[in-house]
């Protein structure tokens, strides 16, 4: 897994209450198993017209956040299903952060077994971070998650809250694998001596 440690890029406004992770990545993009590919269809049915022409409209769309690296959106971001390919799909985009007054719960948690930070912040913030990514590509928002914070274009800086261990994780790149082969010293060692001790098993 890729490690977060600070970003500086352009961020989207999506001021959307429960966008589903369905609105995320549509179901018949679930067939895969791969993590690569799915970017293409993040929002698809925001994103594309019924012949598969872009929306022009639709923020992701548009020249100025075609190279989206942090996303601002309403509450309850990543409710409805559990599906792992929405964190995929948004990772795969390019999208490292989400930034939303609330999330669902278990969205929140796979963001992070993906190498994505969800922030979550009381709305009042939120809405100085979507006025600040309306401004376009000229506008560069930086998330710093080793000091746990984000500073906008002007620089108004906010701080934010997160997991010990989970900062953790995405400061070392550690996924579940990850975190379990950092103790395949130990797991060696247990099955030696187990090997050892206890032969007949």
């Amino acid at each position: 897994m890729d490690k977060f440690e600070k970003i500086t890029g352009i961020a989207a406004p999506l001021p959307l209450v429960n966008i589903d992770t369905d609105m995320i990545i549509p179901k018949q993009y679930l067939k895969t198993i791969k993590r690569e590919g799915l970017g293409v269809n993040l929002f698809d049915e925001m994103r594309y017209d019924q012949d598969g022409n872009e929306i022009p409209d639709f923020v992701l769309n548009k020249p100025a956040y075609r190279e989206t690296q942090i996303l601002v959106a309403g509450e309850n971001f990543g409710c409805g299903s559990s599906r792992e390919h929405a964190p995929w799909a948004i990772k795969d985009f390019g999208i490292r952060c989400v930034i939303a007054p609330s999330f669902a719960d278990i969205f929140f948690n796979n963001c992070f077994k993906n190498g994505i930070l969800p922030i979550p912040l009381p709305q009042e913030q939120v809405d100085i971070l979507m006025k600040d990514a309306e401004k376009g590509a000229n506008a560069r928002m930086t998330v710093d998650l080793e000091n746990q914070l984000i500073t906008t274009s002007d620089g108004v800086e906010i701080a934010f809250e997160v997991d010990p261990f989970r900062k953790h994780c995405l400061l070392e790149g550690l996924d579940d694998i990850g975190l379990t082969l950092n103790k395949a010293p130990a797991i060696d060692g247990f099955e030696s001596k187990m090997a050892q001790e206890r032969p007949w098993v």
